[in-house]
């Protein structure tokens, strides 16, 4: 069995899919698996069994296929408004089910690839096209 059968999940301080580490107190959000970065106590999410051939020998729960079968993203990266599949399927398609731009995003089509379908709106009256159709500037209300 892989190394990495023993592993759970968890739900982290930002509601987020987590590594739960050995010492059942500590979860750290999925991207923080190997990262080269010991977070766990015991360094356990660094294990080297786990991290020689990702994704496959990464728990599913840590994985998020994009729209293209090939690429992936962790889990907590999905519904976080950043375009990490560079399709925006990890935030537009029907399967991520994501919900509507929360507080603090703008919902616009985008101009920049980094996000997808809303903007944070810290970028909004910034004298910066962001939104195609201008929103940025004239409609969103601002930070």
């Amino acid at each position: 069995p892989p190394a990495n059968s023993g592993a759970q999940t968890c739900v982290t301080a930002t509601n987020r899919t987590g590594f739960l580490c050995h010492d059942r107190r500590a979860c750290i959000p999925a991207s923080r698996v190997c990262d080269g970065v010991r977070t766990c106590a015991h360094g356990e999410d660094e294990d080297e069994a786990m991290c020689r051939d990702m994704p496959q020998n990464l728990p599913s729960f840590l994985v998020a296929r994009c729209g293209d079968p090939s690429s992936w993203i962790y889990s907590d990266q999905k519904c976080d408004g950043a375009n990490n599949c560079g399709d925006c399927s990890d935030e537009l398609s029907p399967v991520t089910a994501c919900p509507p731009c929360g507080p603090g995003w703008w919902p616009c089509p985008s101009t920049v690839f980094g996000y997808c379908g809303c903007i944070p709106r810290s970028l909004c009256r910034d004298h910066t096209q962001h939104c195609s159709d201008w929103s940025d500037e004239y409609s969103c209300p601002g930070p």
